[in-house]
């Protein structure tokens, strides 16, 4: 065994077959089959930490994970080497290696997630499996004027799912964005950190108020008032992916004016 290094990877998976990233005792998961990969390349045990727990049936483009590894392999071969143990909707785009004490979980400056919406007469088979289809036009001013209250520092309880973990519920939101191209509205959220189903329970928040059934004023009221039961429903799975997660505040800063400037920064 060679000189115990910590290495990073950052992966991107379709995660409909996957029950969420986090490791199941009898489901399959994204960490479970990274982990099972670099065990066998290493011929020992390792263990994975992520950046995010990305529910089942959410994607990632920029997850981000860690782990302790020796270096008899190098690390720029990382991703060749893992290519052919892992399933086909997994890939690992990139391995850099890290100060001993790095970890993606706390030294991240903040997450980008991204949202999607077919608004549109008919469905798009081509997006069933990465995007929430909504028949009735929605308004995207009013989605517009609705996230413009959820950006910047709440209580973020009333977005909070149900048997979620306890955590602090107060997060900063640096921008949350509604675009509207052609027959599809992206939501695009950049935030400090998120609470279980968070992202989901602000899409469907602002479909709501897209189709008139809230104003962008409750919506309002509802985060002030902390109450998860006035919100409405939390937005399926299959339009929520994990865009990029942000270790230098300069990369986020430009990630930030990007999106301000309609530019998409994958």
């Amino acid at each position: 065994m060679g000189v115990i290094k910590n290495i990073s990877l950052r992966l991107a998976y379709d995660g409909t077959e996957f029950y969420g990233f986090q490791r199941q005792s009898s489901l399959p998961s994204v960490q479970q089959h990274v982990e099972a990969a670099l065990s066998g390349i290493y011929g020992r045990n390792i263990r994975i930490y992520g950046a995010a727990r990305t529910d089942s049936g959410v994607h990632a483009r920029g997850q981000v994970v860690n782990f302790y590894g020796d270096d008899t392999i190098p690390v720029e071969r990382l991703p060749y080497a893992l290519k052919g143990s892992l399933p086909p909707a997994i890939v690992v785009l990139s391995a850099t290696l890290e100060r001993e004490n790095f970890s993606v979980r706390h030294d991240n400056k903040g997450k980008h997630y991204r949202y999607t919406l077919v608004n549109d007469g008919v469905p798009d088979p081509f997006m069933l499996r990465y995007a929430w289809y909504i028949r009735k036009p929605l308004n995207c001013e009013s989605m517009k004027e609705a996230a413009s209250y959820l950006k910047g520092t709440h209580d973020f309880s009333a977005f909070e799912g149900a048997n979620t973990t306890p955590m602090n519920p107060v997060k900063t939101m640096y921008g949350i964005f509604v675009v509207s191209k052609k027959n599809r509205i992206i939501i695009d959220v950049v935030g400090s950190g998120f609470l279980y189903h968070m992202v989901r329970n602000m899409a469907g928040a602002l479909v709501d108020v897209g189709m008139g059934r809230k104003s962008s004023q409750r919506i309002k009221e509802i985060l002030k008032g902390g109450d998860r039961r006035k919100l409405g429903a939390t937005a399926p799975a299959q339009g929520l992916c994990l865009e990029e997660v942000y270790y230098s505040s300069e990369r986020l800063n430009q990630a930030l004016v990007a999106l301000e400037a309609g530019l998409d920064t994958v």
